[in-house]
């Protein structure tokens, strides 16, 4: 099932930009352009990305719930900290990493036992370049990312519902499921990526960098059981 988002709701640009502008805006109190926002929002990304990767070598085989529920916290915990403390909101994101790292660690493992580390990570890497495409349409094109956001964020909804039911009425078979995550998550990715060309609406390099980061980690996560169930077919 896809994972929380954090609050994507549009919280206004305070220096009057139009909607794609590229004009200097404020994150965490420091005055910068789209291109350094984007960098710093990569770096705190590709970080987290490395320190999951460090929490999926150290789970434990019961790891899954601990870190399901470690994971639904913090991403509470950094909305809330966000604004107040953006260090502590970064702290906290990488945290949320780790414990990431425990939640898929199990399920990464079997795949890894079952059919071999390549399809694991020929998903990553397929990941990757995915991301790396849609970023670059994000940023060749003027895109209206509420509004993309919007119909994504509402699709993801009715997504977890049909998840819900589906584990009593079994209508959904998982790889369609998995499509619907990848192509959910892939608007998702352009809009989060649009919005840091558009100027970030002054949100926090932090919570930039955990929506991105939580869009790379159900696409990753779709990727694989697709891939996966592919080779065991």
């Amino acid at each position: 099932m896809p994972f929380l988002q954090p609050d994507r709701r549009n919280v206004g640009n305070n220096f009057g930009m139009n909607a794609y502008g590229t004009g200097p805006v404020t994150i965490e109190g420091a005055r910068e352009g789209t291109a350094s926002l984007l960098a710093k929002v990569l770096g705190i990304t590709a970080a987290g990305f490395l320190v999951t990767a460090v929490g999926v070598a150290t789970a434990p085989a019961w790891s899954t719930l601990p870190g399901l529920l470690v994971v639904f916290a913090l991403i509470f915990g950094i909305n809330y900290a966000r604004r107040a403390n953006p260090s502590l909101a970064l702290g906290l994101f990488f945290l949320l990493a780790y414990a990431m790292g425990w939640e898929i660690g199990p399920l990464i493992h079997r795949y890894m036992q079952a059919i071999g580390p390549a399809v694991v990570f020929n998903a990553a890497a397929t990941t990757g370049l995915g991301m790396a495409v849609m970023g670059s349409v994000a940023y060749l094109f003027n895109i209206n990312y509420r509004r993309i956001t919007g119909i994504a964020m509402g699709a993801l909804l009715l997504l977890i519902i049909a998840g819900i039911a589906s584990m009593f009425f079994h209508f959904i078979q998982p790889s369609t499921y998995s499509f619907l995550t990848l192509g959910i998550f892939s608007l998702l990715t352009v809009g989060d990526f649009a919005r840091i060309r558009a100027g970030g609406d002054g949100i926090p390099a932090s919570m930039l960098a955990l929506s991105i980061y939580l869009d790379g980690i159900n696409i990753f996560l779709a990727v694989l059981q697709l891939m996966g169930g592919r080779r065991r077919d």
